[in-house]
Order: C-alpha cells, then structure tokens, then sequence
C-alpha cells in the first residue's frame, strides 16, 4: 500500500534525522514502486498530512520532528565543505595498485555530515591482490590523518565478491546511496548482480550518482607496481598480510556480527552500525503502528 510505503520511507531517513523532500521519498520509496504523481498525489490530498506526517515548506518529518529540518540544513553545508576532500582523496585511492572501484558512502554521500565525520569508503579490488591493496589505502589514510581528515575505507571487496549476502533496507540504502568517484562500468555491474535492491528501494536506481572523470595521473606507475606485485613475491606478501589482519580482526569481530574478514571481502564494521539503524527503525515503525 502506498500510504505505508511513505510512512516507512519517512521514518527510515527520521534515523538519521533526515527529513525528505517529494523527489527524495519517490526514489527512496520503500517496498512500492510508484508513479512520481501517483506519490504526490498521496502526501497533497491524502490521510498522511497532518494527520501521520508533517509538511514544513516541502520537507516531510514525522509529527513533533520538524527540527531535523533545520538540523539537515547545517549538516548538508558541512557536507558541502567536506565534499571536494571526499572526492580528491577517492581519486587517490583509485591510483592504487588493483583498486577497480572506489565510492563514497555515509553521511558525506547524503549531504547529511557533522563536523569530523568520516569520510567513508567502499574499494572493489581485482581478485587475489585485496589485502595489498588495503594496506596501501590504509597508508594514506595515516597520511590524510595528519591533515586532519578522517578516512575510514571499511569495507573492501575483491571482484569475485561482488553480490552482498546481508539482504535489508539498510544495504539497500548503501548501495543506491553511495557516490561513485572511480570504476562505474564495474559499480554498474555490481547493481546488476544485486538486482534484490528492488525488493526494497524499487525506484532507487533512478538518481545513482557516478561521478567517474579522466584519470589525470600517469596510470603506467600503476600498471608497473601492479607488474611486479603479480609476481611470486607480491603473491606472498598478500598472503602474508591477508593471515596477519585476519587473524588481528578476528580476535576484535566475535561480539561483531557485521564484521566479516576472508580472501574476497574485508568488512571492518566494529561499529555494528547497521543492526543499530534497523533496530531503530523498527522502533519508529512499532510506534507509528500504535498512533494508528
């Protein structure tokens, strides 16, 4: 029902305190694709507003929320600033030796950022190289550090791991949500084997955000390091480096259900950041159940 479709899509994005405009509740609709006049046509002369929903000047919250409004409106300013150091350190990281992907993710993506948040990041990597990989990122990480900018590219995966296994609104989100800096023909692909993203966000592909321009740095140092990190020797040091992480990791993830570390997929959510945003979720879908 299209009615309760709204209702949750709003109370997803209260999580965040995240007040949604017509177009943004259209491509984030969840569970029912719908007509964008249909949707408008429910919020302008339906039960919703004021009765379950509140419109202030086109942006709709649940009722007694209408503060995140203004809440968003600093954190998409600070995004804002973030933004051109979001996009010039993924194109660092896209110089990397078999990095294929690069995308900015979190509340940097969403125009939705605090002062000092992270900039997030997926990495897709050609197969077999992943830990290499991760451990030259993870150097300019500590570079940006001393610059005062906080990277934190948790979530690697190798071309062979393409297809996200957790199945829910909130990886949902993420995929239709990040901003992609390198590798679109890959990110397209990977949209593709995760067509399940439907069941969930039917209309989210429409407003996917690829932001791929030339590479202006000189790609045969690339290819070179790349050369002579196929050989025998590159071949130990990623297995070298994949046993002494994991074995690391795996002594911090046992209470951490998110966490997930192997040859294809580096997950480092310590955080269980996405159990806490369904888990709240929740709580607002059981209360609007009780209003009702």
């Amino acid at each position: 029902m299209l009615e309760q479709a709204v209702l949750k899509t709003v109370a997803y994005a209260d999580v965040f305190d995240y007040p949604l405009t017509l177009p943004e509740i259209q491509r984030y609709l969840i569970g029912e694709p719908s007509r964008l006049e249909k949707t408008r046509e429910i919020l302008q002369y339906g039960r919703l507003v004021p009765d379950q929903l509140s419109n202030l000047e086109g942006h709709y919250t649940l009722p007694g929320r209408e503060r995140i409004i203004s809440i968003h409106q600093k954190r998409a300013a600070v995004a804002d600033i973030l933004w051109p150091r979001a996009f010039n350190y993924g194109r660092q990281i896209s110089k990397i030796p078999f990095v294929r992907v690069v995308a900015l993710t979190g509340a940097v993506a969403m125009r939705n950022a605090d002062s000092g948040t992270d900039l997030d990041y997926l990495i897709v990597t050609e197969p077999g190289r992943l830990w290499v990989s991760r451990a030259a990122v993870i150097l300019l990480v500590k570079l940006a550090a001393r610059h005062g900018d906080i990277l934190c590219p948790n979530y690697f995966l190798s071309e062979n791991a393409l297809v996200i296994k957790d199945r829910n609104v909130f990886t949902a989100h993420e995929l239709a949500q990040m901003v992609v800096i390198a590798g679109s023909q890959l990110y397209e692909r990977m949209l593709f084997l995760n067509r399940w993203m439907a069941e969930y966000l039917p209309n989210a592909q429409q407003g996917i955000t690829i932001m791929n321009k030339p590479n202006r740095t000189h790609p045969l140092l690339t290819k070179f390091a790349e050369f002579l990190l196929r050989s025998p020797a590159g071949a130990w040091l990623e297995s070298w480096e994949m046993g002494r992480k994991i074995k690391k990791f795996n002594s911090k993830s046992q209470f951490h259900p998110e966490a997930d570390f192997s040859a294809d997929w580096c997950k480092g959510h310590f955080d269980d950041h996405g159990t806490k945003i369904l888990s709240a979720y929740n709580e607002r879908l059981v209360m609007l159940e009780e209003h009702v």
